[in-house]
């Protein structure tokens, strides 16, 4: 079954994205004062408790909740242009949009006000917008920024809006939170029994600069304009998930923040923004590195690509647009040779080319991200392994200017996302450097993990056991979780 929907609407800075925050109990939605901060839906899945005062027994609830744009404003005073020039208020009908969505697909409604600010024409509006939607029996009144006694009473002066006793909370200091929840729960209680999906098989991050048709991709794979698409640079600013079904199985896509030098960075807004994209890497099985085939490798790209190693992450290099190629100017052998000189590192990860906007090369996508996480997943036996590795090393061993002969005594693969090498050796120092880049390549050809990156570990016999290498790739796998 679905989850039930929930949809956290209000004017511009009455905390949606905080409140969204504090319930998700981590950072989800990027929290600035500048208004139109957020404008893509930005969802959390949560799991409701059962109130104290209910029978024991009654199982958690799994529901998702939207945090949305402020309805109303979309542009702070004096910033209607970005750095670039362009006029962000041409957005305006996209957010909105988005926000109806949200209120469509829900079945429940956190219409949330400020409670320091007081109500406002701006929140009156709102409410007259729901009761005409005949959305009145979905709506429930949050009055936030209740951050003490004091305030209770002006939170409660929501109640004039006419859909009840708002619930007080403060979404800064975790304040009727819980009370909030529990009424979530009971309110849902009528709408369906939240029962735990299975998970999605896999999750993917999209990534790339500005663009470069992140957004457009997200949207063609969930069949749905599900994020905003815009020629503006840098319209997504929160890293949105997206879950859907292609081909019979479930995926979870990240649509994340365009890149940019960051040295060009506007504002704190997207230096948040790039943070939400390398959280996004973090918690991914795969990524896709997005290129505009119509436009030059940047640096950006290739800042990108470093990341990439450096967090051994699967990728599949996604080259966009490629409709939009001359085919008499540009063979697609050509380009691969092209950036396998641009993208340096990543020559073995494997190259698919799309066109989002016509959805062309989408299940070739969808298919080769399957098969990395297939491979980074795989756990191969010590036998097939250590034959692997002696028969590179007679092949060509690493050398060393004193006449120190390199010696493998042992091999073992300790860990999984991504494959992780264990070897021990008589000294490390033979093997790093340029034989390690020797050893990666020849391993790629000899395993079956020919398109994944591959994480070596070099150790002495003497100085750390087996179990000991095994608990050092665990944690070291730990270290790149978010």
């Amino acid at each position: 079954m679905s989850l039930p929907q929930i949809a956290i609407v209000g004017r511009p800075n009455v905390g949606k994205s905080s409140l969204l925050n504090r319930l998700a109990r981590r950072r989800v939605s990027i929290v600035d004062p500048t208004p139109g901060v957020t404008r893509d839906r930005v969802t959390a899945i949560l799991e409701l408790d059962s109130p104290l005062d209910h029978p024991a027994g009654e199982p958690p609830r799994l529901v998702e909740i939207t945090d949305t744009g402020g309805w109303g404003v979309y542009t702070a005073e004096g910033a209607r242009f970005n750095d670039v020039g362009d006029d962000l208020s041409t957005l305006t009908d996209d957010i909105e949009t988005q926000i109806q969505v949200a209120m469509e697909q829900a079945d429940l409604i956190l219409f949330v006000v400020d409670a320091q600010a007081g109500i406002t024409s701006l929140d009156g509006i709102i409410a007259g917008l729901l009761r005409r939607r005949g959305d009145a029996r979905k709506v429930m009144p949050v009055a936030n920024k209740v951050d003490g006694e004091s305030w209770i009473a002006h939170g409660l002066e929501a109640a004039a809006l006419g859909f009840g006793s708002p619930l007080a909370v403060s979404a800064t200091s975790g304040r009727g939170t819980r009370k909030l929840l529990d009424a979530v729960y009971v309110r849902l209680q009528e709408i369906g029994t939240g029962v735990p999906e299975p998970d999605t098989e896999m999750k993917i991050a999209i990534v790339g600069k500005r663009n470069a048709g992140k957004s457009s991709l997200i949207n063609a794979l969930a069949g749905e304009p599900r994020v905003i698409v815009s020629e503006i640079a840098g319209t997504t600013r929160d890293a949105v998930d997206v879950r859907f079904e292609i081909g019979g199985r479930s995926m979870l896509a990240i649509d994340t923040a365009g890149v940019r030098k960051r040295k060009s960075f506007a504002d704190d807004i997207e230096y948040h923004a790039y943070h939400r994209m390398l959280q996004a890497m973090r918690r991914s099985d795969v990524v896709i590195l997005l290129l505009d085939a119509t436009v030059e490798v940047s640096q950006v790209d290739k800042k990108l690509t470093q990341e990439l190693q450096r967090q051994f992450k699967p990728t599949v290099i996604v080259v966009n647009k490629w409709d939009l190629v001359d085919p008499q100017k540009t063979r697609p052998a050509d380009y691969l040779d092209y950036l396998t000189k641009e993208l340096q590192g990543l020559d073995y990860a494997p190259i698919v080319f799309t066109s989002a906007t016509r959805g062309d090369g989408l299940r070739d996508l969808v298919a080769m991200a399957f098969n990395l996480y297939k491979q980074a997943s795989h756990r191969e036996s010590t036998g097939p392994l250590n034959s692997a590795v002696e028969t590179i090393l007679a092949r060509r061993g690493p050398s060393s200017r004193l006449g120190t002969q390199a010696k493998l005594y042992f091999a073992a693969q300790v860990g999984v996302n991504p494959p992780t090498i264990a070897l021990v050796v008589n000294d490390p120092k033979l093997f790093r450097g340029r034989y390690e880049r020797y050893l990666h390549n020849r391993l790629h050809e000899a395993l079956p993990f020919s398109e994944v990156p591959i994480r070596l570990l070099f150790r002495r016999r003497q100085r750390m056991s087996l179990e000991e290498m095994k608990e050092r790739g665990r944690r070291a796998a730990m270290s790149h979780e978010p």
